[in-house]
């Protein structure tokens, strides 16, 4: 039996449980998904099948195949790293497809059945009796019909002549003549009208070895042509169903000589009618056995396995069950899907994913984790900023959550039904940044695109940009973003039509714009235009009391993209992190989660203090010192402003220490606004 692992305990896992379930070829030795309580995993457990919350776990069975039912791309490469050479791994889109494939075999088959059951039914039914003679007129075969019809038993006929039972036969006639008679009309002695038809027997060597009749009351005659015209009908609408049908399908009879094909097994396989109808079903294989014969020997249903079939070698899943009829093995059917449509399939969709994934915003208010009044500050700027087109402009550290914001602030205006593009400026070379962002005419350059191409702004038009480290474009894309903010239009590369457009811009930043522009790397009118709604996003180590939500939210993320079931972090293990200055911001917590989560054992469901790098160590003692210096005072040679600077930073440095970094406490005890605080904060760069 085929050992089977199934990864995954949503709809799909479930359903394909239940159908392996069904199967006496596959054994599921295991059920892994990181929520216990999941459908697919309750489902096992009535099955008194092993689940596990991590799939690696099931590694330890010799697995031949593994379905993945995530949909999880990186659990998809995972499990193909660390799996078996032997192993089989199929996708969660290709599981789907077979259950779909599964499904409709099911119908085809019992639609089969239903067919054939009803062929018997008419025929078993009737009237009809059926008489066999052999090269003399001896009588051979006589069935219960032609008892009731004659009103003879049986054993009183086998073996006499035929003359001798029915004098006005005319069966001998029809040996002589080597000639059918159907639908002929006879009297039995007991005054039965019958309609007979009668059929010569001719063996390989065409030579005349008996006859066959069979006769049926002539009343039910009528009945019976009209059930047979029910039953073609029937037959007509199945071989409908299986000639339209996208999927390839291929029946073989019992002894493996096929039957019956569509028109899409012939697109898969190369091979036409002539070439399979009465040929062994082993004709389409070019790599692998026929499931078609392993069926017939087994009578066993196969299911995924893969092989390449036809002159064109086109790679296959293929599925075959036993047709069986009143528990007779007639044949078989197989139901082939083309790989390379399901790779198509799979690449059009990441395809689709990579477009949406750049055209929206994924994230809303409620992704932004955190309660303290550093926090509350910039959210509710940010969603007053959502319902107003004004320019934004995030301004924070590296890994603050920067994007979250932009995400949030477009998904809750007005905007949020249209395209949400995004687009880093540091990441796009200098020479390519102006035609990115603006577009370009055709011929507008050397390798330009026939047609021309549309840029970011364009592409984001009724909807918004986010442009993030604004800080780092050059001065010339500088000047044209500022007459986008002005104008409402763009202007192509290689162009000279203005094309107006209406774009709501969230622009971000983590360096000093105001330093910039004393410097003259960043324009002071352009700094005026985004400056408009200034949103200061406070760095990790200004808020440490989120601590413990966002670790909590990271380690819930981080399971599913590592398969983890980790459970949550000590206090002790959280006081060690709020002693950490955290100059990487969430960004780096996230990335020490990860990196402690990876080196936790299986059995392990707790972050504790020992799981957080050493490197993590309290405030120096000398920083703590400085903290409580005194002012300063006169120093020669510099000017008053600085000085006054020098002081102020120092008293500001003291309130925070005696409220613990509390901005709302600190701002109240120096009797300003937490907002002037922040740009005190932000001017003297502490």
């Amino acid at each position: 039996m085929q050992k089977v692992m199934i990864v995954g305990g949503g709809v799909g896992g479930t359903t394909v449980l239940k159908l392996l379930s069904e199967s006496e070829v596959f054994s599921i030795v295991c059920m892994a998904d990181t929520n216990e309580s999941a459908e697919g995993m309750l489902a096992a457990k009535e099955r008194k099948i092993p689940t596990v919350t991590n799939w690696s776990m099931g590694l330890e069975w010799d697995l031949d195949i593994i379905f993945d039912t995530t949909g999880d791309p990186s659990v998809y490469k995972k499990i193909k790293r660390d799996m078996g050479e032997q192993t089989i791994l199929i996708p969660g889109s290709v599981a789907l497809i077979m259950t779909k494939l599964f499904e409709e075999k099911n119908r085809l088959i019992s639609k089969l059945e239903n067919t054939s059951a009803k062929m018997d039914l008419i025929l078993n039914t009737t009237s009809e009796g059926m008489v066999v003679i052999d090269h003399e007129g001896f009588i051979i075969m006589f069935n219960d019909s032609a008892e009731r019809a004659s009103d003879t038993k049986r054993e009183d006929v086998i073996g006499r002549h035929i003359k001798d039972f029915i004098p006005s036969t005319g069966l001998l006639r029809v040996m002589q003549t080597n000639q059918k008679e159907v639908n002929q009309e006879i009297t039995l002695g007991n005054g039965m009208e019958l309609i007979t038809t009668r059929i010569p027997l001719v063996n390989a060597d065409k030579e005349i070895i008996g006859a066959f009749a069979v006769f049926r009351n002539k009343m039910e005659a009528v009945q019976l042509a009209e059930q047979i015209t029910d039953l073609k009908e029937i037959q007509t609408m199945l071989q409908a169903i299986i000639q339209s049908s996208d999927e390839a399908i291929s029946v073989v009879d019992d002894q493996g000589r096929g039957l019956l094909i569509n028109p899409a097994y012939t697109r898969i396989t190369g091979l036409t009618k002539t070439q399979v109808i009465g040929k062994p079903a082993s004709i389409d294989i070019y790599e692998g056995e026929s499931m078609h014969m392993k069926v017939l020997q087994t009578k066993k249903p196969v299911r995924g396995v893969n092989m390449r079939v036809g002159p064109k070698h086109k790679e296959v899943i293929v599925n075959v069950a036993p047709i069986i009829v009143d528990g007779c093995l007639k044949g078989s059917v197989g139901v082939i899907h083309d790989v390379s449509e399901i790779q198509a399939l799979t690449h059009e969709l990441n395809r689709a994913r990579q477009i949406i994934r750049t055209l929206q915003a994924k994230y809303s208010f409620d992704d932004i984790i955190g309660a303290s009044e550093e926090m509350k500050l910039p959210i509710e700027q940010a969603k007053l900023s959502a319902r107003t087109p004004a320019t934004v402009l995030l301004r924070g550290e590296s890994g603050t959550g920067k994007e979250l914001f932009a995400h949030a602030i477009h998904n809750a205006s007005d905007r949020k039904f249209n395209k949400f593009v995004r687009v880093n400026c540091a990441a796009i070379s200098e020479s390519l940044l102006e035609s990115e962002l603006f577009g370009y005419d055709e011929g507008a350059f050397t390798g330009a695109s026939r047609g021309g191409k549309v840029g970011f702004f364009e592409e984001a038009n009724q909807g918004s940009i986010f442009l993030d480290e604004i800080g780092e474009l050059p001065a010339n894309i500088q000047a044209k973003l500022l007459r986008v903010l002005q104008e409402k239009e763009i202007v192509r590369v290689g162009g000279t039509k203005p094309i107006p457009i209406n774009v709501r811009v969230i622009a971000a930043t983590n360096i000093n714009l105001e330093q910039a522009i004393a410097n003259g790397s960043f324009r002071e009118d352009l700094y005026f235009r985004l400056n408009r709604m200034p949103i200061f996003i406070a760095p990790l180590r200004k808020r440490k009391e989120d601590l413990r939500e966002l670790a909590e939210h990271l380690i819930n993320k981080i399971n599913q993209e590592y398969g983890r079931s980790i459970e949550g972090i000590t206090a002790a293990a959280i006081h060690k992190m709020q002693i950490y200055n955290w100059p990487g911001n969430v960004r780096e917590l996230e990335n020490i989660l990860g990196r402690a989560i990876i080196f936790m054992k299986l059995n392990e469901t707790i972050i504790d203090i020992h799981h957080i790098p050493d490197f993590i160590e309290e405030i120096p003692l000398k920083q703590q010192e400085k903290l409580l210096m005194k002012p300063s005072g006169y120093v020669s040679g510099k000017p008053l402003s600085e000085i006054i600077d020098q002081y102020e930073a120092e008293i500001i440095q003291q309130a925070f220490h005696t409220h613990k970094g509390n901005k709302t406490l600190t701002a109240k005890a120096l009797g300003i606004s937490v907002r002037n605080l922040y740009y005190k904060m932000e001017k003297l760069k502490l």
